[in-house]
């Protein structure tokens, strides 16, 4: 037999403690936007004086790492003299082509895999299985297929990409609550409805947050595409630099396409909030 305990009729209540207001540590609380910029600034700022001090104080050969007023000094010469610009056009063509047929390709594909299972059985293997195969072993074959042409740097970025849209898609399809699908049964709708009211309106976010996530893939497949036989591009520019030791305009170049990805992040934020306004304000 059980018995009980009765409760002591000293015992004091239990104490409660209170969340210590914070402002550098609050959890999706709101943040300071002096704060913040301040953060920004340091964290841009601190690199890129100890990259000052280590070359200007000559603690490193300038072939392998020039000073800033070095790189910035290329990066002129290389818009004034070597046509610089036609190169980021040229790249930037090459990236928004492969990264345009890998979202139509790879937006579909993870709405239905993430929406039908029998869509997900078809082509959850062959994209569980592709996507460790490295991009440049497939090179050699695409070179083969396609020649020495821009449709096989644009494949190479398109095949960086695709199948990261799909995955990432599909699992954010899955994470629609159950309930909204079957609110829609229940009001009469349809499977056709289901999906073009319900699914696609609810992943509409996420798709956006992913294409702007892996957009940083295709610029990252960028050089591996201009070594098939490119005679411009940012790609073309750093491996022609690094042949003759050019350390300072492989820099400029790195830093160029950083830069161009950064514009386009928040590019690319800014028209998620606008299209978006019901999802999350605070995505990264």
């Amino acid at each position: 037999m059980v018995t009980l305990t009765p409760i002591a009729q000293n015992s004091t209540p239990r104490e409660h403690t209170y969340l210590q207001p914070s402002v550098f540590w609050s959890i999706r609380q709101g943040f300071p936007k002096r704060l913040s910029l301040l953060i920004v600034t340091l964290a841009l700022a601190v690199p890129l004086l100890a990259w000052a001090i280590v070359s200007y104080a000559g603690l490193v050969p300038p072939m392998f790492l020039p000073t800033p007023t070095a790189v910035l000094q290329a990066g002129m010469t290389m818009f004034a003299e070597n046509n610089l610009l036609v190169d980021v056009l040229a790249s930037s063509g090459r990236v928004l082509a492969g990264f345009l047929v890998a979202a139509l390709i790879g937006v579909p594909m993870g709405i239905a895999m993430g929406t039908f299972y029998s869509m997900d059985s078809l082509f959850a293997p062959i994209v569980g299985t592709v996507r460790y195969m490295p991009v440049t072993a497939f090179v050699p074959l695409i070179i083969i297929w396609l020649g020495l042409g821009e449709a096989s740097k644009v494949l190479i970025i398109m095949l960086g990409v695709v199948l990261y849209n799909a995955i990432m898609i599909a699992d954010a399809v899955k994470f629609i609550p159950n309930d909204m699908i079957n609110v829609a049964y229940t009001l009469g709708g349809s499977r056709r409805d289901v999906l073009l009211q319900v699914i696609i309106p609810a992943a509409f976010p996420s798709v956006l947050d992913t294409l702007r996530v892996n957009i940083s893939g295709a610029w990252n497949f960028l050089v591996i595409a201009e070594l098939v036989a490119a005679q411009s591009g940012l790609g073309f520019k750093i491996i022609q630099a690094q042949r003759f030791l050019q350390t300072d305009k492989v820099l400029f170049c790195i830093i160029l396409i950083g830069l161009i990805g950064l514009v386009i992040d928040y590019g690319l934020k800014s028209l998620s909030q606008k299209l978006t306004p019901w999802a999350d304000q605070t995505r990264h």
